[in-house]
């Protein structure tokens, strides 16, 4: 691993399994001497939204990832193989390369690799709607995975819009309120074409992925999805007429076992980018951490008093 570090982040290089991707890991606040500290903590792994690197829109993955470790959880931000900093080909369809599982391989090697080499007890996976999608493929397939963060998710298998466009095209197709429209009416279109489904599900649903998600949720894996108020074809955010709520049918089938937690939050978009998108994310985030993983914030309580107690001193 090869680092530059400024400050309280590190720019890393991780690449133990010959895979050589780029990232920026968030520490947390310094020991203090003399302060009763567990070595092992949990850490949060954030992976790319389709093309988007790793900072996210408007810095908000910076925003996240800082506050995080503020809290007593270490967090890598990564650009996955061909996205951001990290060298590699891009799929000439990415989104469907991603709904098939494509990263899945590498996201789950980089959570192990960044569990070892930090030290940690275990990471929690960060995913944005794409970035979602890999998240559910990639926790199901490594032990190091220990919850999930995931942000306006979607389980239709199709792209919304047509293959032969570009990432960048999707990306506005996802952010504008023109493309929404245009998703939205496509996916009516696609779903009134598609009554053949997988028992419950309607014909266009990502079978595949719907599956890892109910197996995970069915394990009792802590999971917080958070989605945003506007209308969107996906099925992640609040339903349009007819469109299929796979939320509500995972929940349905999960059972007694399940610790998944589900927010909307209104008045933000899909990006959570705005003012008021990235506090609500902190928010529920942060509470759904100290919930599940009450260790590392006890910590960063420790870590503040002792510190205060210290300047106090020399004052």
């Amino acid at each position: 691993m090869i680092c530059d570090t400024l400050e309280t982040r590190q720019l890393i290089t991780l690449g133990a399994d010959g895979i050589l991707v780029r990232g920026t890991y968030h520490d947390v606040p310094r020991k203090t001497t003399g302060s009763n500290i567990r070595e092992k903590r949990i850490g949060v792994l954030f992976l790319n939204p389709l093309s988007t690197p790793r900072a996210l829109i408007g810095d908000s993955a910076v925003y996240w990832a800082s506050s995080f470790a503020a809290q007593g959880y270490p967090s890598l931000r990564i650009d996955l193989p061909g996205l951001g900093d990290s060298y590699g080909e891009v799929a000439k369809d990415l989104l469907t390369f991603i709904n098939n599982g494509g990263y899945a391989a590498i996201a789950a090697a980089k959570v192990k690799e960044f569990s070892e080499r930090f030290g940690l007890a275990g990471v929690v996976i960060y995913g944005h709607c794409a970035g979602g999608t890999t998240a559910i493929y990639a926790a199901s397939a490594c032990k190091e995975c220990k919850g999930l963060i995931i942000t306006d998710p979607y389980f239709n298998a199709a792209n919304m819009l047509t293959p032969k466009l570009s990432p960048g095209m999707v990306d506005w197709a996802r952010r504008t309120k023109v493309g929404e429209v245009l998703r939205a009416a496509y996916s009516r279109i696609r779903e009134a074409r598609r009554k053949r489904g997988n028992g419950t599900l309607p014909g266009n649903a990502n079978v595949n992925l719907v599956t890892h998600w109910k197996q995970l949720v069915s394990s009792g894996l802590p999971m917080l999805v958070l989605k945003s108020g506007e209308p969107a074809a996906l099925g992640s955010n609040k339903l349009r007429a007819g469109t299929f709520d796979y939320l509500e049918h995972i929940l349905a089938f999960a059972g007694q076992r399940s610790r998944l937690s589900l927010h909307t939050i209104e008045g933000t978009n899909h990006s959570f980018a705005d003012r008021l998108g990235r506090a609500a994310i902190l928010e529920h985030a942060e509470f759904w951490l100290h919930k599940h993983f009450p260790g590392e914030a006890e910590e960063a309580a420790v870590l503040q008093t002792t510190t205060a107690g210290h300047v106090s001193h020399g004052e």
